[in-house]
């Protein structure tokens, strides 16, 4: 069963086609990664997904509904994250939380609100900072939030949007765990991402775009099947060589490239034949290979690692419940700064690509 399908889905945007003609399904229960470098649509895709932006033509179905017609009912059960998440700078995170979880419709005793919002920071790793005033946050805390947002109800789908964006390698790490743990309860998480090594790392299965078309589709453990080939580790790569003859593809110092289908077997040739053997890996195509092969696209495209900003949080994140409230344990708990008069209002909300300013 597929949780999220599309067909011939298309939007543009004057005379440029931003997403041209996708047809996509996300199996319920995975982990699907949409992939692909800035421009190719994914942002796009996820906002029509989600109603933000009418589709020229196609059709989406999310939960078994269509959308956007049945927007009132599937959203509610849906987590999103869609760029930078908007939130009002001058309160906390905790108070951004509760203002969100009130303006939902689901009905809940206070309690229960309390405990939804306390749950979602703990998750996220911001309950030892939830005084600090949004303006306050670095953009990883600030990713951290607009994660915890789309986890307040537990919804049964997630979309995240570059949710990595602005995180140092353990924040990324730990976002990671996070859905993981949150896949292996039920929750099927979509993330979009032009980071390659996010995408391989996390995901069960891909979708890959490029200007506006999804050129490939298929599950992670298939893109990285064995290519047929091990990679021999020896101090005698010349007597090996002699020994294997043409099934020695290519050397690479003292190490060879060689066409096996059974890297068992072949081990026990060359010890059988005296070879001292110091390494054995059966060679695999890496996600990045797959995308050279479908885009031309290699890594200048595509990020290898996370954005160069830091995140300044180091709390690690929780997949289950939060544990008992023992104070505040942060020095950064202990009162927020002053208010700026010169930032109460409502968050800038970007101009929509259509030209058209959300409001």
């Amino acid at each position: 069963m597929n949780v999220i399908e599309t067909h011939g889905l298309t939007k543009r945007f004057g005379r440029v086609v931003a997403v041209d003609g996708v047809d996509l399904g996300v199996p319920a229960g995975s982990r699907f990664g949409l992939l692909g470098p800035n421009g190719s649509g994914k942002t796009t895709l996820v906002r029509m997904l989600l109603g933000l932006v009418h589709a020229t033509s196609g059709e989406i179905e999310m939960l078994g509904s269509p959308m956007p017609r049945s927007a009132s009912t599937v959203l509610p059960q849906v987590g999103a994250l869609v760029e930078s998440p908007a939130a009002w700078p001058a309160l906390s995170g905790r108070s951004n939380l509760r203002m969100l979880d009130a303006a939902g419709r689901l009905f809940s005793s206070p309690a229960a609100r309390r405990r939804r919002v306390e749950e979602a920071l703990e998750q996220v790793g911001l309950g030892g900072v939830d005084r600090r005033p949004v303006r306050a946050y670095s953009l990883g805390m600030r990713q951290r939030l607009g994660i915890a947002a789309a986890l307040l109800r537990r919804p049964p789908l997630l979309l995240l949007d570059e949710p990595t964006n602005g995180l140092d390698p353990r924040g990324i790490g730990e976002i990671r765990e996070l859905l993981n743990g949150l896949n292996t309860g039920g929750t099927t998480v979509v993330l979009s991402s032009h980071m390659l090594a996010e995408v391989e790392a996390l995901c069960t299965r891909v979708g890959l775009m490029d200007t506006g078309r999804l050129v490939l589709t298929d599950e992670m453990a298939a893109l990285r099947a064995p290519t047929g080939r091990v990679r021999v580790g020896t101090p005698d790569p010349d007597g090996v060589s002699r020994l294997l003859g043409r099934a020695v593809d290519e050397r690479d110092g003292d190490a060879l490239l060689v066409r096996a289908d059974d890297p068992a077997a072949l081990n026990a040739h060359l010890v059988g034949a005296g070879v001292v053997v110091t390494e054995l890996v059966a060679e695999r195509r890496t996600l990045e290979q797959v995308v050279l092969e479908r885009t031309g696209a290699g890594a200048d495209r595509f990020g290898s690692t996370g954005p160069g900003v830091l995140d300044t949080m180091t709390r690690p994140l929780r997949a289950g419940p939060p544990p008992p409230d023992r104070g505040a344990r942060d020095p950064d708990d202990a009162a927020p700064p002053p208010p700026d008069p010169r930032r109460t209002g409502p968050p800038h909300r970007p101009d929509d690509p259509s030209g058209r300013v959300r409001r």
